[in-house]
């Protein structure tokens, strides 16, 4: 019979595999912006060919 239980307990010594972000970068440093006749267009600085679209717009105050 195989303990289920071995494989969960294995997570905790795999380690933390997700790419994290260099000490004291902040990712909204990156972010530009523009106007346009419709409203702001937020854009990566850093890859601006990279788009996102979107069927409604969302107030960003309202995201966290």
């Amino acid at each position: 019979m195989n303990d289920v239980s071995d494989n969960a307990t294995q997570d905790d010594q795999r380690g933390n595999n997700v790419p994290q972000l260099p000490e004291g970068h902040d990712p909204r440093d990156g972010i530009e912006t523009y106007d346009t006749t419709d409203g702001v267009v937020l854009y990566d600085s850093e890859n601006p060919l990279a788009w996102l679209k979107a069927t409604h717009a969302v107030p960003l105050g309202d995201q966290r």
